[in-house]
Parts: structure tokens; C-alpha cells; sequence
């Protein structure tokens, strides 16, 4: 992860700072993260992001450039600078573990600490964790469409920068993809990396087949990529180097990236099987999403593992969520925001995840001091400003998000919107402190008009 710097923050965030400071305000506050709606084409979200949160929010702290830089904006005191200079957070965090399949209100972390310190943290949250749970919720779809084919991530090079590449690599890892491109991710979180070469590497040699000599002289074991110019001669040039080698010939497999993909892969398939090749495999990319796999599946079970780029790297059908950081408590005290489909319900959360016998989830939203039957999803992480939970391996995170979503209904796991399948309800506790709030912003709204 590449930490988000202090500034990292709306301005609005250090005015407000200032002013609750200038106004004599520390009471401690709860703020929720959470997402407002599920988009028609996500049947579930997969929490992901809230572990670099919490290493961030760890490591928070403003250098003598930053106040320097506020300093210059000639809106903040010298008593506020130097309060922002010896900044760290005191607060504690909850939050839902990452691998966890979550719905619409649920929050996916909730943040309590003295008013100003948790206002600052919003920018930062809502960008660590919507980012790479969006990454992940798409990732998820498209293994889910593989059918248990391995996927590879090849969009770092279309990534809305290279931070997004790198944690876009983690969230996919999370959901379930296998390996990826970039050799930078591959470094930092562990990942396996993949890749041989280029159509530009078969046209800088005189033939395709003087550059398939070089690429296994190096390579002996290497994946061929055979549509640079006719793709099923080059499957028929790979069956005769084969057959003129014998047991010297190692290449693994073919990988095709243009044209009817699935003719294609079937039609290579037969070849190489004819010819004996029963062990070279067959690897599609190309402008692949899980509605294109899904299709390529069931055309071609010939295709052994896929490629996918801009789609996943991008979550070009849902490009953003609608995602909240809200106050929801100050001092003990309920409060909630009354704006017309924006509404807000007061008070620290929990969610109760309960399984019903056909199978539906059935999840209810609390107050966090509630117990209710079911599998509790918020998990404190962090105290006093410092972790409680050590930060998990990302296996372990992608082993709970394959064992969470093999759980899931079988038709939440398909492509087609499928919202029937849970929902969430609030509890008596909750509605009543939900209808207190809001007599109460009545009364005082009255009063003063």
C-alpha cells in the first residue's frame, strides 16, 4: 500500500477542525462508512480496503511541509497549526474483516473518536475503501463466471493510475484471481506474476516462427502467443515443432487475444489434441468481462484460464458507489440527517448475519450494543489509536472471501441481479431511536422558526 499523505483530506475537513476546536467541541463522535444503494448490476458487494485504513490511520501524521502548505492558505491560526503538527489519532475503529459480502446501509467501518480527528479521516476513508471493495466486488463476478478457470489481471496499464493498478492487483487477489502482470504488485502483496510476450515481439523478427525459436530458447516452458497474424497456422507451426523436438518441446500453452475466441480455442483444441498435445493449454484474452467469459465458457470449454484487463481494472459498468462517511452519534447522542433520499439512521452499528432455510441471507441492522441471533460482522480493529488485530495475510483474506462467497445463495453468485436474495431489516431498538431523532429535530427546527 502507498499511505495516503495527511493532506490527503477536503478542506472543509480542517475547517471544520478549526471550528470545533475555536468552539470548545471534543465530544466523542461516531462517523459510518457505508454504501447507500447496491448498484442493479452487483448482486453483493465484497468488503475490501479496511486494512490499509487502518495502516494508514496508524501512520497519520502532518510534516513541516504540510503545515507549511496550510499555513500559506492564510485560513488556519498558529494555535491550530500546531495542534495539526503533533496530530495522531486516539480513536478506535470498527469495522467488517475484509473478504465479507455486504449489502446497502451496512457499515463497512465505523470510526469513534473526538469529533475533529474523526472528520478527518473521511477523503481518506472513503477512497481506501471504495476503491478496492469496488475492485473486488467486480473481480469477484468475473472469477464467478470462470467457473473455477484460472483468471490473470493484465489492466495495470489502463488503471486510473498507478496506485489503482497496485491496489486494484490486492482487491482482485482478494476475490479470487489468481495472478497478475504487474510486476510491482507482485512484489509488494505476494502475488504470482504472469506473462511472456507481445505481438510486438513476433513482428520484430523476420517470421512468427523465428520468433517463437527465440522465445522458447529462453524460455522453454513459455506460453506462445499464436493470432499475430494467422492464428490456427500458428497452432499447425506448434504442432510441427513439436513433433520435430519430442520430448525437448516444453511449451505450456498457447494464448489467444483476438477474433472469435471461442472457434478459435475450439478448433486449437482439436488440433492439438490430434496431434497429441494434451498437456499445452489454451489462454484467452482480449476485452474479456464476465459477461464475455460466461459466454466463452459455455461455447468453448476448451479455454483453460483467461486474461482480463480494462473491464476489472476499470469496473467499467460500475465506475463508483454511493458511498457515505456520516455522522451518527456525538456525545452519546443519536443524530441523523433528514435530506430527502439521503437520510441517515443515528447511532454505532452492528449487523447480524443470519442464513434462513431456503438459503436467503437475512441480515439485521442494529444498535452496536444489541445481540441478536446470528454471526455479529463488525469487529473492533483498532483502540486508542492503535491496532488490536494484527493485519491478516492476504491468504487468509482470500481464503475467507472464497469461503464467504461459496456460502452465498447460488443465485447471488450468477451474473444476472438477483436482490431478492437478502435483505436487510433494522431492529425495534434502532426504528425507536430512529423516530426519537427525528421528533427531536422536529421539536428544535419548530422552536426556532
Amino acid at each position: 500500500m502507498i499511505a495516503p499523505p495527511a493532506l490527503f483530506a477536503d478542506l472543509y475537513s480542517l475547517t471544520m477542525m478549526r471550528a470545533y476546536r475555536e468552539a470548545g467541541m471534543g465530544e466523542e463522535a461516531v462517523f459510518s462508512l457505508y454504501v447507500r444503494k447496491l448498484p442493479p448490476e452487483r448482486n453483493f458487494l465484497l468488503s475490501c480496503g479496511v486494512e490499509d485504513v487502518l495502516d494508514a490511520v496508524s501512520n497519520l501524521r502532518f510534516t513541516d511541509d504540510d503545515i507549511a502548505y496550510l499555513r500559506s492558505l492564510g485560513q488556519f491560526p498558529e494555535s491550530f497549526l500546531d495542534y495539526m503538527r503533533g496530530f495522531s489519532f486516539k480513536g478506535s475503529i470498527r469495522a467488517i474483516p475484509e473478504g465479507t459480502p455486504v449489502f446497502p446501509d451496512e457499515p463497512l467501518l465505523e470510526v469513534t473518536a473526538p469529533i475533529d480527528q474523526a472528520q478527518l479521516l473521511e477523503a481518506m476513508a472513503i477512497n481506501l475503501v471504495q476503491s478496492q471493495t469496488l475492485f473486488a466486488s467486480k473481480a469477484a463476478r468475473i472469477v464467478l463466471a470462470a467457473q473455477g478457470r484460472p483468471v490473470a489481471d493484465f489492466g495495470s496499464r489502463r488503471a486510473h493510475g498507478f496506485d489503482a493498478a497496485l491496489s486494484g492487483a490486492r482487491a482482485f487477489h482478494v476475490a479470487g484471481v489468481g495472478a497478475t502482470s504487474n510486476l510491482l504488485a507482485g512484489r509488494r502483496y505476494g502475488i504470482p506474476v504472469i506473462g511472456t510476450m507481445a505481438h510486438s515481439f513476433v513482428e520484430a523478427f523476420a517470421t512468427e516462427a523465428e520468433a517463437f525459436d527465440a522465445m522458447e530458447a529462453s524460455f522453454p516452458e513459455t506460453v506462445l502467443l499464436v493470432d499475430t497474424y494467422d492464428t490456427l497456422a500458428a497452432v499447425r507451426d506448434l504442432i510441427v515443432r513439436a513433433k520435430t523436438r519430442g520430448p525437448a518441446f516444453r511449451v505450456r500453452g498457447i494464448r489467444l487475444d483476438s477474433g472469435d475466441l471461442a472457434a478459435l480455442a475450439r478448433d486449437a483444441r482439436a488440433m492439438l489434441d490430434e496431434a497429441g498435445l494434451t498437456g499445452v493449454s489454451i489462454f484467452a484474452s482480449g476485452g474479456l468481462d464476465e459477461h464475455e467469459i460466461a459466454r466463452l465458457v459455455a461455447q468453448s470449454p476448451a479455454i483453460d484460464a483467461f486474461g482480463v484487463g480494462t473491464a476489472m481494472s476499470v469496473s467499467n459498468d460500475v465506475p463508483a458507489l454511493d458511498i457515505v462517511y456520516k455522522l451518527v452519534s456525538i456525545g452519546g447522542r443519536g443524530v441523523m440527517k433528514l435530506s430527502s433520499k439521503k437520510k441517515t439512521l443515528p447511532g454505532a452499528k452492528q449487523v447480524f448475519r443470519r442464513f434462513e432455510d431456503d438459503g436467503t441471507i437475512a441480515d439485521l441492522l442494529c444498535l452496536a450494543e444489541e445481540q441478536h441471533p446470528g454471526e455479529p460482522l463488525l469487529v473492533e480493529m483498532m483502540r486508542d489509536g492503535g491496532r488490536i488485530t494484527p493485519r491478516p495475510a492476504l491468504s487468509d483474506i482470500r481464503d475467507r472471501a472464497a469461503a464467504a462467497i461459496a456460502g452465498l445463495p447460488e443465485n447471488m453468485r450468477g451474473l444476472a441481479c438477483s436482490h431478492a436474495s437478502f435483505r436487510v431489516t433494522t431492529s425495534p431498538k434502532l426504528e425507536a431511536l430512529t423516530r426519537s431523532v427525528e421528533d427531536h429535530v422536529a421539536r428544535m427546527n419548530k422552536s426556532e422558526a
